[in-house]
């Protein structure tokens, strides 16, 4: 483990101090062998004590697949829920306890398909909960079939001659949903997971995290192409706020606009092209971020929005409070007379 995520961490004003350890529950872990999922728990349960908040005021929340089982691995409140209903469990435990910290854990399938109308009301709606949607392009825990994610042409047990359906964007999903935060990182790549988990935990509002993540048994080796350690460097690019699109194993490439179209481009490290194109994660418009997300090679990765606006259970409490504000006395009006007009 990484000293900085494994050395102790006090939470502030409640003395206990607390270790990745401590967010480990006492259940077997039941997941495939080499699946991406264990790697994904590893950086929360690390990222988890460093947030300063107890865990007892941590819920997860999950809905159906080999992802939700993820509630009983965390030594957390959590509720495990039905197919795709897992925004709907959760919208309702942060508006009851706004104090409480909410996590969905969902996957490609569950969050896409039978929760893609909860999921895109929820971001909307600017819900405060952290989503993590593994996106591995397969329908593990029922055996194969194509998922919302499935490449076009992706053979599976239900399509056997392969999908005819357009897979869905997640990251573009989000954005036109108005998520205040969108991010993709990759279950490989542990680092830099924990420092969008940490960012998304910070952020007030709906937060919505893609993670690309493999399922060795049913679609081994989806995001190899683009996530290996061999060729990422060369397929990825980490946007970062404020800096140019550079990536390559040298630093040597960079992405700038052609027109309305991105167009990569080769140079000397030590003096990269001015007109590169620069990240904005805290543009209003999520123009940038939208036309990120639509990039295929090099795939970015990172937060491509991060924008805070008052979230549903604040908005929700300001209306009870007017209305309780603007209330006729309850008790003269069931001491009154019979009758009574309520003024429009």
């Amino acid at each position: 483990m990484d000293r900085d995520h494994d050395e102790l961490q006090t939470l502030p004003g409640s003395g206990p101090m607390l270790q990745a350890k401590d967010f480990k529950s006492d259940q077997m872990v039941r997941w495939c062998p080499g699946c991406g999922d264990f790697a994904i728990l590893s950086a929360v349960q690390k990222v988890m004590p460093t947030l300063g908040i107890p865990k007892e005021k941590i819920v997860f929340v999950s809905g159906i697949g080999c992802s939700s089982r993820f509630p009983y691995y965390m030594n957390t409140f959590g509720f495990h829920s039905i197919h795709g209903r897992a925004l709907t469990v959760a919208t309702g435990v942060k508006c009851a306890n706004p104090d409480l910290q909410v996590w969905v854990v969902t996957g490609d399938g569950d969050g896409l398909s039978i929760g893609g109308n909860h999921l895109l009301h929820a971001l909307r709606r600017n819900v405060d909960v952290k989503v993590l949607l593994f996106n591995n392009r397969i329908y593990g825990l029922t055996k194969g079939q194509y998922s919302p994610t499935s490449e076009l042409g992706k053979k599976t047990k239900s399509s056997p001659m392969g999908t005819i359906d357009v897979p869905l964007n997640p990251i573009a999903v989000a954005l036109a949903s108005e998520a205040g935060f969108v991010a993709r990182a990759v279950d490989t790549d542990l680092a830099f997971l924990g420092e969008i988990l940490t960012r998304a935990a910070k952020h007030k509002g709906s937060a919505f995290i893609e993670i690309l993540q493999n399922c060795v048994v049913f679609n081994d080796g989806a995001w190899d192409p683009v996530a290996s350690k061999d060729v990422r460097d060369d397929r990825m690019v980490r946007v970062a706020h404020g800096k140019p699109l550079i990536f390559g194993k040298n630093k040597e490439k960079g992405v700038r606009l052609n027109g309305l179209e991105p167009e990569v481009v080769t140079f000397d490290p030590a003096a990269p092209p001015r007109d590169l194109l620069m990240h904005d994660e805290k543009a209003p418009s999520a123009t940038l971020a939208t036309f990120l997300s639509r990039m295929g090679d090099p795939v970015a990765q990172g937060i491509f929005r991060a924008v805070e606006r008052p979230t549903l259970h604040e908005l929700m409490d300001g209306q009870i409070e007017q209305a309780k504000a603007a209330a006729p006395d309850l008790q003269k009006l069931l001491k009154g007379p019979e009758t009574w007009t309520v003024a429009a």
